[in-house]
């Protein structure tokens, strides 16, 4: 928290490699709940991009109250879900053309297992509604309290509490029945 308020102080001062450091500080979380959220690598990783081109543009009139991560958070899962609006007009995409997930595992089993659980998880998430996807894939990956989802989602924490929990259910029933088969 110290070195992200230093960072932003630095950043807004003019200071490249401040916005550097919290490139890569953030980046990889920030990927991984965009890809949670949309189920598409490359359109998450273009979020991501946009959103730190965004704020490389906004040196000067960023006004920053929260902390520097939940911001960025935040900026990520409003253009996701804008992406999928925008998706959602123009077509449904099919579970065909997602992308893998990406993994760290460096064992080749290893990493075809991880590959495989993945790929369930991602294929029960799509079936998740839109509303419940982001709320699941913001507090688990994104560690976002239901207080600031509920107020990303301009709903009420109630709300956001039935969403993670219906999402949950939905999640554990899908997986379920993919275990049984």
């Amino acid at each position: 928290m110290i070195e992200d308020r230093l960072l932003i102080w630095r950043f807004k001062s003019g200071d490249k490699a401040a916005l550097a450091r919290i490139y890569e500080k953030y980046k990889i979380d920030l990927l991984r709940i965009a890809i949670g959220l949309l189920n598409e690598t490359s359109t998450a990783e273009d979020i991501v991009h946009d959103v730190f081109v965004k704020l490389a543009q906004s040196s000067d009139k960023l006004k920053l109250g929260g902390n520097l991560k939940g911001y960025l958070i935040t900026c990520v899962a409003n253009s996701a879900r804008n992406g999928k609006r925008a998706q959602q007009r123009k077509q449904a995409v099919s579970l065909d053309e997602i992308g893998p997930a990406i993994s760290d595992s460096e064992k080749p089993g290893r990493w075809i297992i991880s590959n495989e659980e993945l790929d369930t998880l991602n294929n029960a998430m799509v079936q998740l509604p839109y509303d419940q996807q982001e709320v699941v894939v913001l507090h688990v990956q994104g560690g976002m309290k239901f207080k600031t989802i509920a107020k990303l989602q301009n709903v009420s924490i109630n709300t956001v509490q039935s969403r993670y929990r219906y999402g949950l259910d939905k999640l554990r029933s899908l997986l379920n029945s993919e275990v049984e088969k």
